[in-house]
């Protein structure tokens, strides 16, 4: 399989975590459940929708969780770290949809193609959509609007996407549902974390609530952090257990974070 084959897929459950953290599971926080919901409802009407919030808080594990169990064989990931041209975004699709042979050199052809391949149902996730021009977003409406296709259209993004898309009047006014992942509250983390990895399974609720409180605030991602440090903190000390300790020790690897 092509470089670009891959990326077009749904990445593998080991690429969940943050550096692959061994021994972690996904769990089903508020935010993951509502993100299921919404992709399910969004699946059913054929629909746009829009599931954003600051980095860190488990927007892309949720998405990519939630469509291995709705529709693994139909979704197709984009993604672009810097702004792409419509150019850029037809052979971006074309490579991700996994269409054979070499992408059409004519814009009218080009588009003839998509529009026929996206005749099946497909679910399209464009991760990282704040970097998408407004053409580009023009071009996916021209997808969607066609009465031709069969298109679930899932945007994803950090800082910027809610702005993004909302500075889109035409783009706007077809998103079907909004989604703000924001960090987990404390009660949630108390319930959540310990059955996120089996290093938390025994430690005391107030260690964790302290760790949450200094440093992690309900961000998944500075979760797994502090967990990668504190798993290899208890290999080289031989401990067995969590102690406030080993715990800071862990935790002071991240800087400091602001809640």
């Amino acid at each position: 399989m092509t470089t670009a084959g891959r990326q077009g897929r749904l990445p593998a459950e080991r690429e969940d975590h943050y550096m692959r953290l061994r021994g972690a599971h996904v769990v089903g926080t508020r935010a993951l459940l509502a993100v299921r919901e919404n992709i399910r409802a969004a699946i059913d009407a054929k629909a746009m929708i829009c599931i954003y919030g600051p980095t860190g808080h488990g927007k892309s594990m949720a998405v990519n969780a939630s469509l291995r169990d709705l529709a693994p064989q139909i979704t197709h990931r984009i993604q672009f770290r810097a702004r792409p041209s419509t150019r850029d975004l037809r052979h971006e699709l074309f490579h991700a949809l996994g269409l054979p042979g070499r992408p059409p050199s004519h814009a009218i052809e080009f588009d003839r193609t998509l529009r026929g391949a996206l005749e099946e149902p497909r679910v399209l996730v464009c991760d990282e959509a704040q970097w998408l021009s407004k053409l580009c977003f023009e071009y996916l409406r021209y997808l969607w609007d066609d009465t031709s296709t069969d298109l679930t259209i899932i945007f994803t993004g950090g800082n910027g996407c809610f702005e993004m898309l909302q500075s889109e009047p035409m783009l706007e006014s077809r998103v079907y549902a909004w989604q703000e992942i924001d960090p987990m509250a404390l009660d949630e983390v108390l319930t959540v974390i310990p059955a996120f990895h089996p290093v938390w399974t025994q430690a005391d609720p107030d260690l964790i609530a302290m760790c949450d409180r200094e440093a992690a605030h309900g961000n998944f991602r500075a979760w797994a952090k502090i967990t990668h440090h504190l798993t290899a903190g208890l290999k080289q000390t031989a401990r067995t257990t969590v102690d406030e300790d080993l715990l800071r020790w862990a935790y002071s690897k991240l800087g400091r974070r602001a809640a």
